[in-house]
């Protein structure tokens, strides 16, 4: 089988997911002439949640017990940690995508996973490239601001920001998490801990109106499409390229969102906000590729260490842009 027809297949599951996650933001952005944002996210969530516990409940258990058992405060605070950064991303998030056009927000997102990239890259004295990829992303934002006439709302884009920070600390998190809970447990447990931060909210805005069968069956897709679809499809993905192609891929999901926006949402851009969408999304891809330069024994090593990562993938897995691949210990 040639190279081009052994990426044609993980190509294909990185888009789909790509395009699953989108088109669950979508669907989720309808439903806030309904229920709030709030609402929405903790519908979303929970609908996550109660999947993974349906799943990998017996691990999810085994690994709370262990954890009072060895009193390992230390683990726990890394998946509460983890499970906070969760609820930051998705709460902030779809406050954004209620305030300005799901491309542009989730472009704005992808900046927190790309600051994590240049670090890494920078770390690795890889500052030249690094500085070049942040430039890109910047001439990106500015162009963003342009197209939009300087009418952009500034609450949305200041959520998106705050989403971005939640991924850059999810990514970071998700890989202490991974290297401490054997499994998808660290996940679950995650997963559970940013369902609950968001109940509060989301009940205090949206009840009872969000308890509706229709809007339960709602949330419950958007948890579908939005985290569990993707994360299988990621997962099988990241089984068969390395972490440095599927992190190049994964910068494709701006421009997804851009598209579905105007899909579904009826959200035109200016030429000038696509131009900035392509130079984050193109920034993001150069910054992955470039930060998982490594020696090609390295590479060989990593494929037992991106399938023990990929378990711990959620929508955004730990190998997404720049990152390399977490191995174990």
């Amino acid at each position: 089988m040639s190279s081009s027809r052994e990426l044609a297949l993980p190509a294909t599951l990185v888009l789909t997911g790509s395009v699953s996650v989108q088109a669950g933001a979508g669907f989720a952005s309808r439903l806030f002439g309904q229920i709030p944002p709030a609402a929405v996210t903790t519908l979303r969530l929970w609908a996550a949640a109660l999947i993974l516990l349906a799943i990998g409940w017996r691990g999810a258990a085994r690994a709370v017990a262990d954890l009072a058992g060895r009193r390992a405060w230390r683990d726990a605070a890394a998946t509460g940690s983890f499970g906070i950064a969760l609820a930051t991303m998705n709460f902030a998030i779809y406050q954004s995508f209620a305030r300005i056009p799901l491309g542009i927000a989730v472009t704005i997102e992808f900046l927190g996973p790309l600051a994590v990239a240049v670090a890494g890259a920078v770390a690795r004295r890889n500052r030249l490239a690094s500085l070049a990829w942040a430039g890109l992303a910047a001439v990106g934002v500015l162009l963003l601001a342009q197209g939009s006439g300087g009418h952009l709302n500034l609450a949305g884009v200041a959520f998106a920001l705050v989403s971005a920070a939640g991924w850059a600390g999810y990514i970071l998190l998700s890989r202490a998490t991974g290297q401490r809970f054997s499994g998808t447990s660290g996940l679950v447990i995650a997963m559970c801990v940013a369902a609950v931060l968001v109940t509060g909210p989301g009940v205090a805005v949206g009840a009872p109106r969000m308890f509706r069968p229709s809007l339960l069956a709602a949330g419950a897709a958007i948890g579908l499409l939005s985290s569990v679809i993707p994360y299988w499809l990621e997962f099988e993905a990241l089984r068969r390229v390395p972490a440095r192609v599927f992190g190049v891929w994964m910068s494709v999901q701006p421009a997804v969102a851009a598209l579905i926006g105007l899909a579904m949402l009826g959200q035109r851009l200016s030429a000038a906000e696509w131009a900035g969408i392509c130079c984050v999304a193109v920034a993001s891809g150069g910054a992955a590729h470039g930060g998982a330069g490594h020696d090609g024994a390295a590479e060989a090593s990593a494929a037992s260490g991106r399938t023990r990562v990929a378990h711990q993938a959620l929508r955004w897995g730990a190998c997404l842009p720049g990152l390399r691949v977490s191995r174990p210990r």
